[in-house]
């Protein structure tokens, strides 16, 4: 057990060491949480314009959440992949969609909104075609699916593109030196009226897209985001579950799709006020608010801040439930679920003055919780404009 802990803390405690001392108080911080045998992190490693912090937490039995940080020369990729019903999907997007963008953006000799589009649209299909290769076998993978949570730094430009109800949040330094958090992304999630009203126009002739179910608001009873890879049974026909799987029954087939691949895209050009960004999946949002956040961020050394963020909310959760978090984080993986969801959390910090510098950045892949890292494939993108 000893040589167990000894391995976590060394995984968590080898880039602290490469980047910053830490005080009295960070070093509190780490072995408040060592003790926490469902967290990963990686706290502090290099991007082309700064540094980065990552972090994931455990609750399910089987994880859900995959994630992705890709680093190159000139360009930057953080990926948050929030599975439900499974872990096929996000797993599935976490080794298909970046490659899709790499060919993709050879193929248009850029990187743009529509380029991020048609790499999910890719990865949509792809991950569709596995289901109609697998449904006869494994019927339930019809109801797989995932959110999906992209970020592209592409010489000084930032891309986002989002599926579901993770969510991305920017920290930007305004008067007396506060800090402002603006969230980038929209949740596609049935709480929200505009998403509801949403699909009731879309589907004018269904009274039951949308219906509250033990208190929340749930597509077709079933699933509360409305943008999703995977899903197939409320997008085609032909693989609706029959009866043998109540949890996912339709009382009747669907004509046209329920849900929707078709991501949200934004395109920000960054500048000198802009100091972080944070890209979270929702069990983190459930928990601590999108200022909360970036105060965390602002506040404190950047060491570690992506497990510091975990720790605010899981802190959170054992308190709704009366406990503290040392009681919490001895609950195992599965149970560990009615607490709180698998959380994922990526803070990219944004060094203006490393714009258009040539520095030396490792060009790494680092795969969230799975803890394997290696050479990224971005250095073919080294010759487009």
């Amino acid at each position: 057990m000893f040589s167990w802990l000894a391995r976590m803390a060394s995984a968590c405690w080898k880039p602290v060491r490469r980047y910053a001392r830490m005080n009295k108080d960070d070093i509190n911080d780490v072995d408040s949480m060592l003790g926490d045998s469902l967290l990963w992190c990686r706290d502090l490693e290099k991007h082309s314009l700064g540094e980065f912090s990552f972090a994931v937490v455990q609750a399910n039995e089987v994880i859900e959440d995959h994630s992705q940080v890709e680093t190159g020369q000139n360009a930057t990729f953080v990926g948050v992949y929030d599975g439900h019903g499974g872990p096929e999907a996000s797993r599935f997007i976490r080794d298909h969609l970046f490659l899709h963008l790499l060919r993709l953006a050879q193929e248009n000799g850029t990187i743009s909104e529509d380029v991020l589009r048609s790499a999910f649209s890719a990865t949509e299909d792809g991950f569709l075609g596995l289901v109609r290769r697998t449904w006869g076998i494994k019927p339930l993978i019809a109801a797989i699916g995932s959110c999906c949570l992209v970020g592209v730094i592409w010489r000084g430009t930032l891309y986002v593109a989002n599926l579901g109800d993770s969510r991305a949040v920017i920290g930007s330094l305004g008067r007396s030196n506060k800090i402002i958090a603006e969230q980038l992304t929209r949740d596609h999630n049935a709480s929200m009226e505009e998403v509801r009203q949403e699909l009731r126009s879309r589907h004018p002739d269904d009274s039951h897209v949308v219906v509250m179910k033990h208190g929340v608001w749930r597509i077709k009873g079933i699933i509360q985001v409305s943008r999703s890879i995977g899903d197939a049974y409320l997008k085609r026909p032909e693989f609706s579950l029959d009866p043998s799987f109540p949890r996912f029954h339709l009382s009747e087939p669907i004509r046209r799709p329920v849900l929707t691949s078709e991501p949200s895209v934004c395109t920000r050009v960054l500048q000198p006020k802009d100091k972080f960004l944070i890209f979270a999946s929702d069990g983190l949002w459930e928990h601590i608010t999108n200022q909360e956040a970036a105060d965390i961020v602002h506040n404190n050394p950047r060491s570690g801040i992506a497990r510091r963020l975990l720790k605010a909310a899981l802190n959170a959760a054992a308190r709704k439930r009366e406990m503290r978090y040392d009681d919490l984080k001895k609950v195992e993986k599965g149970v560990r679920r009615f607490f709180h969801d698998d959380i994922t959390v990526v803070v990219i910090f944004i060094d203006h003055e490393l714009l258009g510098k040539k520095i030396s950045v490792p060009e790494l892949s680092v795969k969230g919780f799975i803890d394997t890292v290696g050479p990224s494939n971005f250095n073919i993108l080294q010759g487009l404009m």
